[in-house]
């Protein structure tokens, strides 16, 4: 059996709301997968994937790398800030000098907003239930 030889370069967590990516860089020609799926296939919309490779055109270095994502959890929108999040930190840790220019832009904060529990006693994390005085 041949082993194929793959230029690994670096890999990182990223995380938003309660979605988790685990993204993977290659040296390559630029292909992208989300999932074992095309990235455009994953994210359909024109603005989840431009927010996704924010971080490559940042660095500028669109087409350079293969990237690996895996996604769980969450919905689409907090997917894709995961992967961007990964793919930022896994960008910074194959060059250092990356890393001022992706801080300014925001892309290596991790944004942790989630939804609020429910309380006891209330209709939802802050709704109360309508108040009758008779």
């Amino acid at each position: 059996m041949a082993d194929k030889k793959v230029d690994y370069i670096s890999a990182a967590t990223g995380r938003r709301k309660t979605a988790v990516a685990r993204v993977q860089l290659f040296n390559g020609t630029g292909v992208c997968a989300v999932n074992r799926r095309e990235t455009k296939e994953y994210f359909k919309s024109d603005a989840l994937l431009k927010y996704v490779f924010q971080p490559l055109e940042i660095a500028g270095v669109e087409g350079k790398f293969d990237i690996k994502a895996f996604v769980k959890g969450g919905g689409v929108s907090g997917q894709a800030g995961a992967v961007r999040h990964a793919l930022s930190r896994a960008l910074c840790e194959a060059d250092s000098s990356l890393r001022p220019a992706l801080k300014a832009a925001g892309c290596l904060t991790r944004d942790s907003r989630m939804k609020e529990r429910k309380k006891p006693g209330l209709r939802g994390a802050r709704r109360r239930f309508q108040f009758s005085k008779r």
